[in-house]
């Protein structure tokens, strides 16, 4: 969903890593030595069980041990309700507002650090919310952040990217293929596709079958994943016969195009109401700007109903594998788990099911099914905590008061423990 006219400059982007690094003070990783023991009253692992009264133990930024409840705990979370760590496998990381109040392009006179900076800010945002993991679709931007963040030079969650995107535009199937290529050897974990236009110019397939084919197969030749933007029914239809590992959207699919990605094992990634919500309360931001007008402002808010429509579909198709992604784009950012809380309020879907969809079901779309997703031994220490059950209390999706990755801690509680809990 990136308007056309959206790009980054190179110079600079060190310097500015270098000011945010010498800014805050984040340890790469957790020593092999350290022990912690995050006790939690409630937690709901990631794959639907629910335990109470349970010690996490953590060793190396790995969970080592889960037991009940004794002794002494490191970190005591009182009464409230732990989970692996968050996935949003859409967001746009480079998207930012900047200081004119309008979204960020390359001739708006912002500098690369200033930019650099914007996009950190974002990344850091997301953590605190709690999502450890986010896939950015965006642009090369992403790649020093990314890069940053794995040497722990700056905080943020664990990103994969594209690095861009390709579309119709790519030519023959010979060059699609070398497109995909291109973006291989950058350093793109993921292969971004536009096989439609967006909802707000009708959302039409664009791209070919032939296309298709060749993008999502040399994008599994060389072991990468595959995303396709597609609202059309056709375009969702053609992703799957291309063997796409995951269909992103989909307001306008039908029922024949959702049975298909359950048969095949597609991933579908629908939203709640984010992102067009994001849109339409800020219309000022975006106006303007490619399709960003009243037209297209009017397509975004008919789609909210079309959205609607969608969850009874999708919610009919048994095995159907529905992950969590928000299109956070500028101004949404931190304010991920809105479709969680969207998806219970609007969708009735269930709260546990909403978790283990942004979690080890959206892990296992990332292809990192084995190591995160879950509170599980083994599995990387990714642990997020709600000030309050969203079993009963919906709203507690966004009231995140802990947040761990790989066993280090970015948010505490304001009472870490309060009062200590003990047990035989």
């Amino acid at each position: 969903m990136t308007p056309r006219g959206l790009c980054w400059r190179r110079a600079g982007v060190g310097s500015a890593l270098a000011l945010v690094a010498s800014a805050l003070p984040v340890r790469a990783q957790a020593p092999d030595a350290t022990v912690l023991v995050v006790r939690a009253a409630v937690i709901i692992d990631g794959t639907g069980a629910v335990r109470t009264n349970t010690d996490v133990v953590v060793r190396g930024g790995r969970i080592t041990e889960l037991r009940p409840a004794r002794g002494r705990a490191d970190i005591d979370l009182g009464r409230r309700v732990l989970v692996p760590g968050l996935i949003d496998t859409h967001v746009h990381m480079g998207w930012y507002i900047n200081e004119k109040t309008r979204l960020h392009r390359a001739d708006d006179g912002d500098s690369e650090q200033t930019a650099t900076l914007n996009v950190m800010g974002n990344a850091q945002r997301m953590l605190q919310a709690g999502f450890t993991t986010v896939q950015s679709v965006g642009g090369m931007e992403d790649k020093a952040v990314r890069d940053a963040i794995n040497r722990g030079v700056i905080a943020g969650p664990r990103v994969l990217t594209s690095l861009g995107s390709l579309n119709e535009n790519a030519g023959s199937p010979d060059s699609v293929r070398a497109t995909v290529r291109r973006f291989h050897d950058r350093g793109a974990d993921v292969i971004k596709i536009f096989a439609s236009k967006s909802i707000r110019d009708g959302g039409v397939q664009t791209m070919t079958q032939e296309q298709l084919d060749a993008a999502c197969g040399e994008a599994k030749r060389l072991g990468l994943r595959s995303i396709v933007h597609a609202h059309a029914a056709s375009a969702a239809k053609a992703a799957v016969r291309a063997g796409c590992t995951q269909v992103d959207h989909g307001v306008l699919v039908d029922e024949e195009a959702l049975q298909m990605m359950a048969k095949a094992g597609t991933y579908f990634e629908p939203q709640c109401e984010l992102v067009s919500r994001n849109y339409l309360d800020h219309k000022e931001w975006f106006r303007g700007i490619g399709n960003y007008n009243d037209e297209g402002f009017a397509a975004t808010e008919r789609s909210l109903a079309l959205r609607k429509d969608l969850v009874k579909k999708y919610l009919a198709v048994p095995g159907l594998k529905v992950v969590y992604g928000t299109d956070a784009v500028a101004g949404a950012h931190g304010e991920n788990a809105r479709d969680m809380s969207c998806r219970v309020t609007q969708n009735g879907e269930k709260a546990v099911d909403i978790i283990t969809s942004a979690t080890s079901l959206s892990a296992a779309s990332l292809g990192l099914g084995s190591t995160i997703g879950k509170i599980a031994v083994g599995y990387e220490a990714d642990l997020v905590a709600f000030d309050g059950d969203p079993r009963t209390d919906t709203p507690a999706f966004q009231r995140v008061s802990f947040v761990m990755k790989h066993g280090i801690v970015y948010r505490y509680p304001p009472v870490v423990a309060g009062p200590p809990r003990r047990y035989p």
